[in-house]
């Protein structure tokens, strides 16, 4: 951290200085499209472009040459879309009843999960008079968006189908695409290819960041990436080969020393035992850090790991700083959280959860700076 960013934070008091790093988003953008090539990547940026803020992280995307971008809900497709004028927006949960019309007013492209949106969507092409652009997706084998194999033929079997809809892509999730000896990634495939059988003119989208690294089997038409664009590994097979674009780092409001036998936290969990020095950090689970780190995680100064202990709270948590030279920590110093020292996936094992659920819920308390 250097002496600005310092000064920074100490300016506006926050609790905390949180990095992005746009150029490592964009050369992770390079990156995956290169492995793909000739086959275009989408970038997924739904729930905030994962907490990083769209209207900062979709032009940089765009400028790389993204023309194609997913997002979960239809609110999230009409804020993105002055971000990316001229790309294409796919919503990938598809519309709620009564949302048609201002997405198709928006030329926001739905992903047609069932029947009903399917029809809901047909029904707003006839009244418009028009062909409206959608994507199918096909449940191959996650059960949980996307029609079954026999919706999937019934639909496609309806001769007024491709008459009222445009079918950019027929698409699918993978599962378990970062796991890369799973099985379930060979038998999603073979089903894909079975559900593409029945509309063979429609290119097909199914490699999400992880199923990037599975190869060109997977790739198909268009790739969509999202945890890889901010960094979290895509896969378990190699070591992860994105560059980290997050950078956190968390101020010490108190340092203290307490006795042996002193009770440290809510409920008193941890007791010390024996005279310990300890610091008390301004961040918590209102700041992205779960509770579920509480005796398990860590934060590090100078490359050395400092334990949590005690139970995180709402805004701060504490850690036992015996490691390091007295005087080492005051108050308004910084300790690493995320950083080259704890990755995305480190802090997130730590809590028992995945890079994702990190990434999303790092707070708006921080100072945000985009580099």
């Amino acid at each position: 951290m250097n002496t600005h960013s310092i000064e920074i934070i100490s300016r506006d008091g926050a609790p905390g200085y949180l990095s992005i790093d746009l150029g490592a988003l964009r050369q992770n953008y390079r990156s995956l499209c290169a492995r793909t090539a000739p086959v275009p990547v989408a970038a997924v940026v739904k729930a905030n472009a994962y907490g990083l803020d769209v209207a900062r992280v979709a032009p940089v995307l765009r400028d790389a040459g993204c023309r194609d971008f997913f997002v979960a809900h239809v609110g999230e497709a009409h804020r993105l879309r002055p971000y990316v004028d001229g790309a294409r927006i796919f919503v990938l949960n598809g519309l709620q009843p009564g949302a048609e019309d201002g997405c198709a007013d928006a030329g926001i492209v739905p992903v047609l999960n069932s029947l009903e949106q399917a029809q809901n969507w047909m029904k707003t092409a006839t009244t418009r008079r028009r062909r409206l652009p959608a994507v199918l997706q096909v449940d191959t084998g996650m059960s949980r968006l996307g029609l079954p194999p026999e919706e999937l033929s019934a639909l496609t079997a309806d001769g007024t189908l491709r008459d009222r809809l445009d079918l950019l892509f027929l698409m699918s999730h993978l599962a378990s695409g970062d796991e890369f000896e799973n099985a379930q990634n060979a038998d999603q495939l073979k089903a894909m290819r079975q559900a593409s059988a029945l509309v063979p003119d429609v290119p097909v989208c199914f490699a999400n960041s992880g199923g990037i690294f599975l190869g060109p089997d997977f790739h198909a038409a268009m790739a969509r990436s999202g945890i890889a664009l901010y960094g979290g590994a895509p896969t378990d097979a190699t070591a992860n080969p994105m560059k980290p674009v997050v950078r956190l780092d968390v101020r010490v409001i108190q340092t203290r020393t307490v006795p042996a036998g002193a009770r440290v936290g809510y409920g008193g969990t941890h007791v010390t035992a024996a005279e310990t020095r300890l610091a008390t950090i301004a961040a918590g689970y209102a700041d992205g850090l779960p509770r579920s780190l509480s005796h398990t995680g860590a934060v590090y100064f100078d490359g050395v790991r400092l334990p949590i202990v005690g139970r995180v709270s709402m805004d701060s948590m504490t850690v036992d700083i015996g490691a390091l030279p007295p005087g080492a920590l005051a108050l308004g110093s910084l300790v690493e959280v995320i950083g080259p020292h704890q990755t995305l996936e480190a802090i997130a094992a730590d809590a028992g959860t995945i890079a994702y659920e990190i990434l999303t819920s790092l707070g708006d308390r921080y100072h945000r700076e985009y580099r």
